[in-house]
């Protein structure tokens, strides 16, 4: 299928500057691509994998990617979307986020294959920019800039009208991430940025940066910001951003976040976050009532294998079949504690509930059960917990509480 095809087929594509001029370009041959991430967590989470994902179609079809790590744009901080100045980072832990970073990208894409003529870049914004002088810059790249329409950016406008205020370093950011468009541009001849909606403004700006410098075009997609069916950021849990690093949301608790999404978003993220066929994907989300569940499994499986490797996913897939069924398994969430221990904090330091008033809540509402097959209902928020078992909050969400 032709490139633009799958992307659009599939639901990636929301903005372009000329879709029938990058399908052209897209079929004339290879195209050097890319996409920026600035390492303010030493994590992907899902809502990266969105173009994440849109390269590895790309990169599928023969295309070159570039993964640029902004470890210089994250020294100021992007705006966009951001109700104030995001922390700025040490030089130390962008390095440290960068390194971590950089072994996800490889789940994804082929990053470390010799023999691919389009084997994927990982760069360092740093390397050309951290070296900048400031009034160099200014003249040979801020002229083409103007104030009046960087302040039209919606992301600004949102700030100032919010009279939250926008810093002078913030409002550098733009000027930045264009600059980076026209540096891959003239090293490695790239002439495809992809990115966030929210981007848009700050793509445009590297396209119109490289047709006055360059006189020569420059192209420009954007994917969608998702929300889901409930109307939630897509790759937000109750517990907070779903992350792919095994240390801070589990192979399980990952799994189990695809498996509980909304019903009438199945098909959408069968396309979006797995490479299964769009027949396949047809019949799946053909699928009604209780049966819809097959799609929810297959669409986890699917996206842990990505995230986590084949060999995990069928664990956690096997992990959680038990527990649906009212069983244990090995593989399913666990937290070591000393017995006895307070109902409460027991829910609490599983992780099952956010502080003890809402562990009061659960209990008092007879959402918690203890036991492995879910039997006994706790009503008693002062109960104690004796000896080794599992705890139930709600139908889904169970952790084995074991000795420590």
């Amino acid at each position: 299928m032709d490139p633009i095809d799958t992307l659009q087929s599939r639901g990636f594509i929301k903005s372009h500057t000329d879709l029938d001029s990058i399908r052209a370009t897209l079929s004339a041959g290879q195209v050097t691509f890319y996409v920026g991430f600035d390492p303010t967590a030493d994590s992907l989470h899902v809502g990266h994998l969105l173009p994440v994902m849109a390269m590895a179609h790309l990169q599928k079809a023969g295309h070159k990617p570039i993964v640029v790590l902004g470890g210089g744009t994250a020294m100021v901080g992007d705006p966009s979307g951001k109700d104030k100045t995001r922390e700025i980072l040490t030089p130390d832990k962008i390095q440290s986020n960068l390194e971590s970073m950089r072994v996800q990208f490889a789940r994804f894409l082929e990053l470390d294959n010799d023999a691919a003529v389009n084997n994927a870049e990982v760069v360092n914004n740093a390397d050309w920019l951290m070296g900048l002088g400031y009034i160099h810059f200014l003249r040979d790249v801020g002229k083409h800039f103007s104030v009046n329409k960087m302040m039209t950016a919606e992301g600004i406008k949102q700030r100032l009208d919010r009279n939250q205020g926008l810093s002078f370093i913030e409002f550098n950011y733009h000027l930045l991430q264009s600059y980076d468009f026209l540096v891959l541009h003239d090293q490695y001849g790239c002439t495809l940025q992809l990115g966030g909606d929210d981007q848009w403004f700050n793509i445009l700006g590297g396209v119109e940066l490289i047709r006055r410098e360059r006189q020569t075009s420059a192209h420009a997609l954007t994917i969608p910001l998702l929300q889901t069916a409930d109307g939630k950021k897509m790759g937000k849990s109750e517990k907070g951003a779903v992350w792919l690093d095994a240390n801070q949301v589990s192979a399980y608790d990952y799994f189990q976040y695809w498996v509980n999404v909304h019903d009438a978003d199945v098909g959408r993220l069968l396309r979006l976050y797995t490479f299964m066929p769009l027949g396949d994907i047809e019949k799946l989300e053909s699928l009604q009532g209780a049966e819809i569940r097959k799609a929810k499994v297959v669409l986890a499986f699917e996206a842990t294998k990505l995230a986590h490797g084949a060999a995990e996913a069928e664990k956690v897939r096997d992990g959680a079949a038990a527990v649906f069924s009212g069983g244990v398994s090995e593989d399913m969430p666990t937290h070591a504690t000393t017995f006895p221990v307070g109902i409460l904090d027991a829910l609490v330091e599983a992780g099952l509930c956010s502080s003890k008033g809402d562990a009061r809540r659960q209990v008092r509402s007879g959402a918690v059960r203890l036991g492995a097959d879910r039997g006994a209902t706790a009503q008693d928020p002062h109960a104690q917990i004796a000896e080794e078992t599992v705890l139930w909050r709600g139908k889904k969400n169970c952790v084995r509480l074991v000795t420590q």
